[in-house]
């Protein structure tokens, strides 16, 4: 090595040196960016350079330091177990948070509720048996009575517009989704042409890991790194993002909560008849809102909103025809058959529940032979919340099942986020900026500056006495 080539080693520490401070820098000024991946510059040995034959010279030390790169100090595993946890957590919190909403509607266990509005019904008709043919109680029973048809129609209209609002959150994650996967696949093509051309692009990389981590969070979508340096983005196995491309989803079925069918996602690439157009979801937030929006089956296991809003059909038309039966049965203190004292569709029970009956002359209080005084079928029809399948135990059995519903979907969202929120923290220990270590980093790459420089400075001296002072000796 010739001692100008001191100068070159010197230069070389002294560069990848400033690299390292300008990095840290770097660092430092994106602490507070969400999203931001540390960088870290990489620096190999240069070596020296080789020489053989008679004319070679002893080995060298090297030619300093060279900067092979800038790395992004992310961890694939660690992304995808952060993009995984996020899906199930944002599952488990949406199903936690529409049945919360669910329950609260119900009003249980309290005055406001339905129960209460149940139980004043039929002790509105012990009255009426303690005083048959009186105006006063026949008046308060039809009261009751009203009272309990426009609160089961007003609990309809509540999960009506429950499910409306799932639907409309649906439609516009839906959207949400297209538009993060066509920002994914723009990202690609310019990850692609900055890779090939050495080109810096940490911060597209920070983007796209951004947009991917949403995406989970929304789907449970999957990612798969290229060797081009794009990734895909795989729904259920199917690509949603395939290199620079995306493909779009289009909500279909059902957009009601009357209607038969279940809302479905479908891919708008294929037709409605092809097999593969349906997309079924396990995780993510997409996922949470279609278990949400599922049509009621008859064993119980159809979506919440649905299967609520059946259950209060079925409230209904049990209420009207109990009721109404024990009506028929009897007769007024006039000794004319009782009518019906409900009246509904059954294509829309709890919506259309209304009362028949306007005063005393329309209440079969005695049975038929015992007198006009008799308020026997009156006492019958205060005992019909007692039956085991009536309305109240309905109401009872989707009150029960509702609360250990939200119950466990609570412990869910609970654990669930607590996985994920640990994900995210060796996540960011791995990715994440630490003020501490940047600071030790800018003192050592400072003190290698210097060093590097003060090598430079002997060499320069070096050479000064050598070409300005060799072979002045007795002049």
């Amino acid at each position: 090595m010739s001692t100008f080539s001191g100068l070159n080693t010197a230069w070389t520490g002294m560069s990848a040196a400033r690299r390292s401070l300008e990095t840290a820098g770097q660092n430092i000024a994106n602490v507070g960016v969400e999203g931001y991946t540390r960088q870290r510059v990489e620096t190999a040995s240069a070596a020296g350079v080789s020489t053989i034959g008679r004319l070679s010279g002893p080995s060298s030390a090297g030619h300093g330091v060279s900067v092979t790169g800038i790395a992004r100090l992310a961890d694939a595993q660690l992304d995808e177990r952060a993009r995984g946890t996020a899906a199930i957590s944002a599952q488990t919190g949406a199903i936690s948070a529409g049945l919360s909403t669910l329950e609260s509607s119900l009003r249980e266990p309290g005055s406001a509720g339905l129960s209460a509005a149940l139980n004043d019904f039929w002790a509105g008709w012990q009255d009426v048996a303690n005083q048959p043919g009186e105006p006063a109680p026949a008046a308060v029973v039809i009261a009751r009575g009203t009272a309990l048809a426009q609160q089961l129609g007003a609990l309809h209209g509540e999960f009506t517009q429950q499910w409306d609002t799932q639907h409309q959150g649906l439609r516009a994650e839906v959207a949400e989704v297209n538009a993060l996967a066509e920002r994914v696949g723009t990202l690609n093509a310019q990850i692609r042409s900055a890779t090939a051309s050495g080109a810096d692009s940490g911060a597209m990389l920070d983007q796209r890991t951004q947009l991917t981590a949403r995406l989970a969070e929304l789907t449970g979508a999957t990612v798969r790194a290229q060797p081009d340096g794009t990734t895909d983005v795989l729904l259920s196995g199917t690509p949603l993002v395939a290199g620079t491309s995306a493909r779009t989803l289009e909500l279909a079925g059902g957009s009601r909560l009357q209607d038969a069918a279940a809302p479905q996602l479908r891919w708008s690439h294929r037709a409605a008849d092809d097999a593969g157009s349906t997309l079924s979801l396990e995780s993510g937030a997409l996922g949470a809102r279609l278990a949400l929006l599922a049509p009621a089956e008859p064993d119980g296991t159809g979506g919440a909103l649905a299967q609520a809003s059946s259950t209060l059909d079925a409230i209904a038309v049990e209420l009207a025809t109990q009721v109404n039966a024990v009506q028929a049965a009897g007769v007024s203190t006039a000794g004319t058959p009782g009518g019906p004292f409900f009246s509904l569709d059954p294509a829309r029970a709890a919506a259309s529940l209304t009362v028949r009956a306007r005063g005393a002359e329309d209440l079969a209080a005695a049975t038929p032979g015992q007198g006009a005084l008799d308020g026997s079928n009156a006492a019958r029809l205060a005992q019909l919340g007692e039956l085991a399948a009536g309305p109240d135990a309905i109401w009872a059995g989707l009150v029960v099942t509702t609360g250990t519903a939200v119950r466990h979907a609570a412990q869910s969202a609970v654990n669930t986020s607590l996985a994920h929120v640990a994900a995210l923290e060796q996540q960011q220990a791995q990715a994440g900026v630490s003020l501490d270590e940047e600071n030790i980093a800018l003192l050592t790459h400072q003190h290698a500056y210097q060093g590097a420089a003060r090598v430079l400075t002997a060499v320069d001296q070096m050479l000064d006495t050598l070409i300005n002072r060799t072979g002045v000796v007795g002049r």
